[in-house]
């Protein structure tokens, strides 16, 4: 079986097949396989029958367009990706095809095989990444029919027993609350996963398309700003993904508590230094401690949230501003105080910091899922710790945890 990437070429023009045909024989590696057709209707059977991996669609298609094809493609249930081949370069075009449904565009006459080569390959890419997103909804979905399932066989079941009429009706608006607050949940996510994946992915594929545009030594300075772009973009996907799958574990009881002995100290001066690349111009971390101690906790646990509160302060922080880290051992426990001089928290909205998805009023214009808290907090009830925070409008916010030395305990 090959190994090659099967592409479609649908265009009514016979020297286009031929044109694009030569510029994909120039692709180094040649990793590709071409087919054409100049029919409609036999395109459309074709993307039915699922043979290929990527479709480069002509504009104009003689009485269709390729808009028009993508359209029909896309609602037929097709998920494979559509790039566009136009004669002309301008914002409305680009804005018709999203619409439509194709991941990328490429002017006519104007590509060449690095540039084919690129749009096949970030198009793959982001066709997978839908794809995942279309896959995790279509498991919350299902988890939606399992607790209607539920719901309605514990109906049946109050229905053939002898419990008093209170104690059935408690257990129907419970189980309805539970499906009320499932399909809530799944709501938000499919909102929220929509959202924060369009924005990095939207400029991972600009930025690699400018980067095609860039053929000179005197350019090397704008094709790093688009690499870091990237970079960046990259980076806040797989937090966010991140976050939905330590949601997942956690609602899973997949995530345990499993201490080990470290130096306390060694520890947060690592984490200080990993989390330099990550602060903002002229943003420090100042940790101080009372004393050298080891301490017998889980590593990992301890480590995602002390990320997750100092990330936090740097991202709701601006330029210039300390994140201020303490850490003491108080008889049995440690302590840990994470302080920065940020936006602060709207009294309106510290009642439901913690709630799953939900972001203050005034942190709407900064990315984030509303999963960081909810994270932390319950990552500190796994390890047997507690959480409380202050927060002043404009002044910053304050989080202090208590978590027990498990090695103290052990000797008790």
């Amino acid at each position: 079986m090959s190994d090659k990437t099967k592409v479609l070429l649908i265009d009514d023009d016979e020297d286009d097949y031929i044109i694009t045909r030569d510029i994909m024989d120039d692709i180094p590696g040649r990793g590709f396989l071409l087919d054409w057709t100049a029919s409609f209707t036999e395109a459309l059977e074709l993307i039915k029958q699922d043979q290929y991996d990527v479709y480069l669609v002509d504009f104009r298609l003689g009485v269709h367009d390729g808009l028009e094809l993508i359209t029909t493609a896309v609602e037929g249930g097709t998920t494979a990706p559509f790039i566009l081949l136009t004669g002309q370069s301008d914002r409305e075009t680009d804005e018709k095809a999203m619409r439509a449904g194709a991941l990328d565009y490429l002017v006519k006459g104007t590509f060449n095989p690095f540039d084919l080569e690129r749009s096949i390959r970030y198009s793959i890419e982001h066709a997978k990444s839908l794809a995942e997103i279309q896959k995790l909804n279509a498991e919350l979905e299902q988890r939606v029919v399992e607790r209607t399932q539920e719901l309605a066989e514990a109906i049946k079941k109050l229905e053939h027993t002898n419990r008093s009429l209170y104690k059935a009706q408690q257990e129907i608006h419970k189980a309805l609350q539970k499906e009320k607050e499932l399909h809530e949940l799944k709501s938000r996510f499919v909102t929220i996963a929509s959202h924060e994946f369009r924005t990095p992915l939207s400029t991972v594929l600009s930025s690699a398309s400018l980067i095609g545009k860039y053929k000179t030594t005197e350019d090397d300075e704008k094709r790093q700003k688009h690499v870091e772009r990237i970079k960046s973009s990259v980076s806040n996907l797989t937090s966010i993904l991140n976050d939905f799958l330590s949601i997942s574990r956690i609602e899973e009881g997949k995530i345990y508590n499993v201490p080990t002995t470290f130096n306390l100290i060694t520890f947060a001066t690592e984490l200080v230094d990993e989390m330099q690349g990550y602060l903002k111009v002229g943003q420090v971390i100042d940790y101080k401690y009372e004393s050298d101690q080891v301490i017998n906790l889980d590593k990992q646990l301890l480590k995602n949230i002390l990320l997750n509160l100092l990330s936090n302060g740097s991202k709701y922080s601006g330029e210039g501003k300390t994140i201020s880290l303490r850490t003491e051992m108080q008889g049995n426990e440690l302590n840990i105080t994470v302080q920065d001089e940020g936006i602060g928290i709207p009294k309106a909205d510290q009642a439901h910091l913690f709630t799953p998805f939900f972001r203050a009023q005034n942190v709407t214009n900064i990315q984030g899922t509303g999963l960081g808290l909810n994270i932390v907090k319950r990552y500190v009830e796994i390890m047997g710790g507690t959480l409380q925070y202050k927060s002043e409008l404009n002044q910053g916010t304050t989080f202090t945890i208590c978590i027990p030395n498990a090695a103290a305990a052990a000797e008790l």
